[in-house]
């Protein structure tokens, strides 16, 4: 019986399947640059899919068959494969999505690596989401997830619910140990966990809504190769299989080398974030905060700060605990204008992570009980490689991927800055869109490691896109170019010049 149910059920998905329609995308791209390396903005916010080197570029292709053609039933079913030659890359072959995506009603599961949109940010303006961004390669995983939102039963359309669970496994191995030539910290075969809850407030075309959210990441499992206080590097096999997913999904346990503290096992971090928007028919306004943490100090501002002395060293005696405060935060503010073809959007951001619980970290002792939770190393770990895949970082590209680095060292060696972002976009024709955006930085470097005179960067893109009538010979086809600028210590001056030539096209399969 069981054999027939899921015959029907196959069945009914692939027939749906047939009659849809399938997208296929082609692309190419060439970048050029004057400098020691492409600009920002010309290199971060693809999905990694880019390069620093000076001259690089890529040809790319993929087909695509969208689960939500599918909308009108309860079973849908979605995949994507998506591949580029490049040049001057990290590799020469990237597999950047391939996919299989099989819905039921509000549910969907994906399998495979896929490029997931930020939540909360304008995808195109933004400097990024700070824990689950768009700056790096996609990892192959497993995700289990509500993609939009849900209303909650009994509450009338005023509180919805959307979000998701993911393991997965990273894929630059090889390229770590190019990178470090296996000199420095790096890692085989470690593993990825994420999960994020979304919870809006307002029902759906109200003009005033509040969305709340709640993200998480950590990195757990394989091998690690890192200096514990050693000479040499010290192999360390992390615990994976389904003990090692329960303390990711539920921080617990300890790392190895924390000398009997306790410690959350893996590289959690996370984000808390906020949405106002407030819509009319013409235009609106959001306002925005990420907040990003890396242990409880910033995740609850609060730190346990009671523990005796002498042989009561490690005891819980009083009522003492210590505050944190808030300071590390992105602030942003999206202005929306529908029939302003000039200027359709605008985005303005603050980023600020200079604090991290402040420069002092110290475990409690015998001799000095005094808990103080600080210098929490943002995008950092002492076992693994960090927020990082490929060498660019998975948040926020104002953190500086250790793929600038020149010392080996898989270390985001710029965390601690402060930064003001301006971006606009806008469709003067049907045909035409733009896109500008200007980053001022100033860098701090680490608490560990810290720049004595703190380095500043302009960041600076003008881009334009033309999309060929469709009543022309050329429908389907786009040209994209782009002039992106960094001037400053933090980057070095950069001059870089990127076109982009793309073609869609549309089969509608038969039976």
């Amino acid at each position: 019986m069981k054999k027939i149910l899921f015959a029907c059920l196959l069945t009914q998905v692939l027939a749906s399947s047939a009659l849809a329609q399938i997208e296929i995308n082609t692309e190419a791209q060439l970048t050029a640059t004057d400098g020691s390396h492409t600009p920002l903005w010309l290199n971060a916010n693809k999905y990694g899919l880019s390069s620093l080197d000076d001259v690089n570029g890529y040809v790319r292709a993929g087909i695509f068959r969208s689960q939500q053609q599918d909308s009108a039933r309860q079973w849908r079913m979605g995949f994507g494969a998506d591949v580029a030659v490049a040049t001057g890359f990290t590799s020469t072959l990237v597999v950047q999505q391939a996919y299989g995506e099989l819905g039921w009603k509000k549910g969907l599961l994906t399998i495979g690596s896929k490029e997931q949109p930020m939540e909360l940010k304008n995808q195109e303006l933004s400097t990024g989401s700070q824990t689950l961004g768009i700056n790096a390669r996609p990892v192959p995983a497993v995700r289990l997830s509500l993609p939009d939102y849900w209303k909650v039963p009994g509450t009338n359309g005023w509180l919805s619910l959307k979000g998701h669970v993911s393991y997965g496994m990273t894929t630059d191995d090889q390229w770590q140990k190019d990178f470090t030539q296996q000199q420095t910290r790096y890692t085989e075969h470690s593993l990825l966990h994420t999960k994020a809850g979304y919870l809006r407030i307002g029902k759906e075309h109200h003009p005033l809504t509040v969305e709340l959210g709640l993200e998480m990441a950590c990195q757990y499992g394989g091998t690690a190769y890192a200096l514990m206080g050693k000479p040499y590097l010290e192999k360390i096999e992390n615990r994976g299989g389904l003990k090692g997913a329960l303390k990711a999904l539920i921080p617990g346990g300890n790392d190895e080398g924390n000398d009997g503290y306790t410690n959350a096992e893996g590289n959690h971090l996370g984000s808390m974030m906020a949405r106002l928007n407030y819509d009319q028919e013409t235009w609106g306004i959001s306002a925005y905060v990420d907040h990003f943490f890396e242990d409880q100090s910033q995740m609850f501002l609060i730190d346990y700060d009671g523990y005796g002395t002498g042989a009561n060293w490690d005891k819980k005696e009083q009522s003492s605990w210590m505050l944190y405060d808030l300071k590390d935060m992105l602030l942003g503010l999206e202005l929306r204008l529908a029939n302003n073809p000039w200027l359709s959007t605008l985005v303005a951001e603050y980023v600020y992570s200079k604090y991290q619980s402040g420069p002092i970290y110290h475990d409690h002792t015998r001799s000095l009980p005094d808990h103080l939770g600080g210098r929490d190393d943002y995008y950092n770990h002492h076992i693994f490689t960090g927020w990082q895949h490929w060498g660019q970082v998975m948040g926020n590209p104002l953190y500086r991927s250790p793929i600038y680095n020149n010392d080996g060292n898989i270390l985001v060696e710029n965390n601690r800055f402060w930064a003001w972002h301006l971006a606009a976009c806008g469709n003067p024709s049907s045909q035409l869109h733009y896109r500008l955006m200007c980053t001022w930085q100033r860098g701090f470097g680490t608490y560990k490691q810290p720049l004595l005179n703190p380095q500043r960067n302009w960041n600076f893109l003008a881009e334009v896109t033309y999309t060929f009538s469709p009543q022309s010979v050329l429908s389907g086809w786009s040209l994209k170019g782009g002039v992106g600028l960094d001037r400053g210590s933090l980057l070095g001056d950069n001059t870089g010049f990127q076109l982009t030539v793309g073609k869609k096209l549309f089969l509608k399969k038969s039976n």
